[in-house]
This record gives C-alpha cells, structure tokens and sequence, in this order.
C-alpha cells in the first residue's frame, strides 16, 4: 500500500451522489478514488424505459460545477441525463476504477479497509454512495415462479408500446408505479389493472401551466403539518374525489412519508385521466399466482397477460454493512446524506433520503457536508491511511470518453 495524505477517502459508487462526492472532495484537494462495480458511469439511466424524463424541475438537476442542460425544457430526458453524468465523470479530477465489486467494508486500527473482487484498499474515509434504488424489489408472491404471463419489475419497464393490445396489472401506484401508467395511458394496451393497498399522495405535474415541481424550495421550508393537508387539499381540487373511481389515499399525509419513510409523490401525467375514462381500473391488492390467474384481496382474480412490479427497491447495504450497526430495519443507513456518525467515524453515506428538491440537489447537499467533514478532520491531523494503488487496478480505470457531451 501507498501512504497518503491526511484525508484519503474512498467513494463506492459512481452515481451522481458519488461523483459529486467526488467532485466535492477534489475541490478542496483531498485524494479520492472511486470504486464503480458496472463498466460505465449511468447505466441505470441507460436501462431505464426510453421516454423517461425527470419529475424534478431543470434548476433543481445540477450537480456541484455543472448545471443541468436545458436543451430538453423543463424535464430532463433520459439519454440527457446519462450525457449529463457523462460529462460530470469526464471532468472530475480523481480517478474512477470500474469493474470493481466491494465485497467487504471493515474498521481498522488506521481507518477503513475495502475489500474487492480486484484485491484490497484502505483510506481514512469510506463514502456509500450506491443508491436507494440498487436492487429493484418484487414480493414473494406465492405461485409467481409458475405464473404463465410476463412477471417484470418497472425498472425492467421497457418500451411501453410493446403492451398494447394486452391485459397489463400494475402492481403498487406510488412514483415509479405511476410514471409507468402515465406512459401506458398514451398507448393502446387491451386493458390496464392498478393494484394498490392504501393508495397513493397524488399531485397534479403542473398546475394553472407552472410545474408543481418549481415550489419545491417553498415545500421544503414548510412543516409537515402544513403539508400534509395542502397536499390532499391539492388532490382535491386539481385532481376530483379520486375515491369514487377506487382509489383511496394512505391515512397519513404525502410530505409525512416523503420525509420520514422516503415514500414519493405520485405525479399525475395523464393517468387520473384514464383512471376517470374508465380505460384503468382500480383492483384489491394481490395476494397470489395460480397459473394465469392472480389472485387477489377480495377473493376475486384477474388473468393480465402482464404484471408490472412498482413495488419498490432495496439498498442491498445489509450484505455489507449490516454488522456495523449503521442500517435501520429496512436497510437503509441511519446517517443518510452526509452526516456524521459519532459511532462510526470516516464512514459516511451520500444518496439514501429523499427530499423535495430531488435527488441531485439531495447529492449535492451531502457531498459538501462530507467534503467539510472530512477536510476538518484532515486539518485536526487526523491519523492518516493507505490507499492500495495495485497495478492490477489501472485495467479497470477507464474514465468517461473526454468528448463526451450533452445532448
């Protein structure tokens, strides 16, 4: 191993949250290294259906020393949000090593030790920084495995145009869930079945042609019990009396779950439309497969030829990090945007909470508060570590192409 510097970190991850991390990190002349276990930076992005765009505003999608592009209005596309981060891992100043998988996170006597499938690191400071979103979560149904239709999760979703004509169930009506039915109501699908268990906070995109998401900063400022009635007060007027069509509302309030459980807005994009024309129709929860049928809560079943999963993501962290003590019952970190842990210090955690601004700004929050942190740290001389500079690792640093652009 190498010595460094006072301050050496490591970063797991080189998505947005990482790289601004990253970014924030080098700014202030502190060595890091980031470790990305896909080949490329974004690929989420690149997997994610074709005409996805943002629901956050333009203003609110830079990130530290980029601002978004405006070439696309408002919401960012898909492709321009992967030549965004693109552009941003082009011009950060440390070096990024892809290919490699982190396979153990441990205290030392020095720091932190990082073990992987190339060989072993070791820095004063680990940040994870791999995502709400790393591993997309489908329920244990019983029957599913011999379920004689499609069974795919949203992230999988695709080109919604390739289900017209069929009977598709949408399983869960939150975010993602209602991203995909606002794409499957601009199609021709045969039929369209939305399963939901309490329902969904609902809000209109744009509301007298102003993008709802613009008052983001406005939301943040104000507390829950503000919230949480102007939110549903919002439903009623700009969306009608959703219960009448079947779809009832989870007896807490929206901004009370963003905040606390992380559980995001659904934003109205022509789904409520269908849902009133009677082209969606809401069913019970589902309880089961039995060969093409799915059963559900009431005892009654439905034959979709596709069943669509909205139902969520997990962090994957407990494999890792569930010995350290630093995860909840669900997984995710106790310190989650850039705070520091008093029980556990040099190890910090970047992209786990939502918040109304969005996730880029989220990123761009906890990437300056561990930058600070960690440049304290370093200025009280604090004891400084290794980073394990192996040859073997110059294969896998393969930064994004310099001319990369946005689109």
């Amino acid at each position: 191993m190498n010595t460094m510097r006072p301050g050496s970190t490591l970063v797991i991850g080189a998505g947005l949250s990482g790289l601004a991390t990253a970014h924030a990190l080098a700014e202030r002349g502190l060595p890091v290294t980031v470790l990305e276990a896909r080949d490329r930076v974004a690929d989420p992005w690149r997997n994610r259906h074709p005409a996805l765009r943002l629901n956050i505003h333009r203003k609110f999608a830079g990130l530290p020393g980029q601002a978004a592009p405006k070439s696309d209005g408002t919401y960012l596309k898909r492709d321009t949000v992967v030549a965004h981060l693109e552009r941003y891992a082009a011009r950060l100043e440390a070096p990024i090593h892809f290919g490699v998988a982190v396979t153990a996170v441990e205290p030392d006597e020095t720091g932190w030790r990082v073990t992987t499938d190339a060989s072993e690191y070791g820095a004063e400071n680990v940040v994870i920084a791999t995502g709400r979103e790393s591993i997309p979560h489908i329920p244990d149904w019983p029957g599913q495995d011999a379920f004689a239709g499609q069974l795919l999760h949203v992230a999988d979703l695709g080109d919604v145009s390739r289900f017209d004509g069929q009977r598709v169930l949408v399983v869960g009506a939150g975010n993602s869930g209602t991203d995909a039915l606002n794409h499957l109501a601009r199609h021709n699908p045969a039929e369209v079945m939305v399963s939901v268990r309490y329902g969904p906070a609902v809000v209109p995109k744009s509301i007298f042609g102003y993008p709802i998401h613009g008052l983001a900063r406005v939301f943040a400022a104000l507390p829950n019990a503000v919230l949480d009635p102007a939110f549903k007060l919002t439903e009623r007027l700009f969306l009608g009396d959703l219960r009448r069509y079947g779809l009832t509302s989870h007896p807490e309030g929206g901004s009370t779950r963003l905040l606390r459980d992380g559980v995001t807005f659904a934003i109205d994009d022509g789904f409520v439309a269908a849902l009133k024309a009677g082209r969606f129709r809401i069913v019970p929860r589902v309880e089961g497969f039995s060969g093409d049928n799915v059963a559900l809560a009431d005892g009654s079943v439905c034959r979709p030829d596709v069943v669509i999963a909205a139902t969520g993501y997990r962090t994957g962290l407990e494999p890792l990090l569930g010995h350290l003590g630093v995860l909840d019952e669900n997984g995710r970190p106790h310190h989650p945007m850039g705070e520091r842990d008093p029980e556990m210090p040099g190890l910090w955690f970047a992209g786990f909470k939502p918040i109304y601004t969005g996730f880029f700004d989220a990123a761009g929050i906890a990437a300056g508060r561990i930058a600070s942190g960690v440049a304290a740290d370093a200025s009280r001389g604090a004891p400084s570590d290794t980073l394990d500079m192996h040859a073997s690792h110059v294969a896998h640093q393969r930064p994004a192409p310099a001319d990369a652009s946005l689109s």
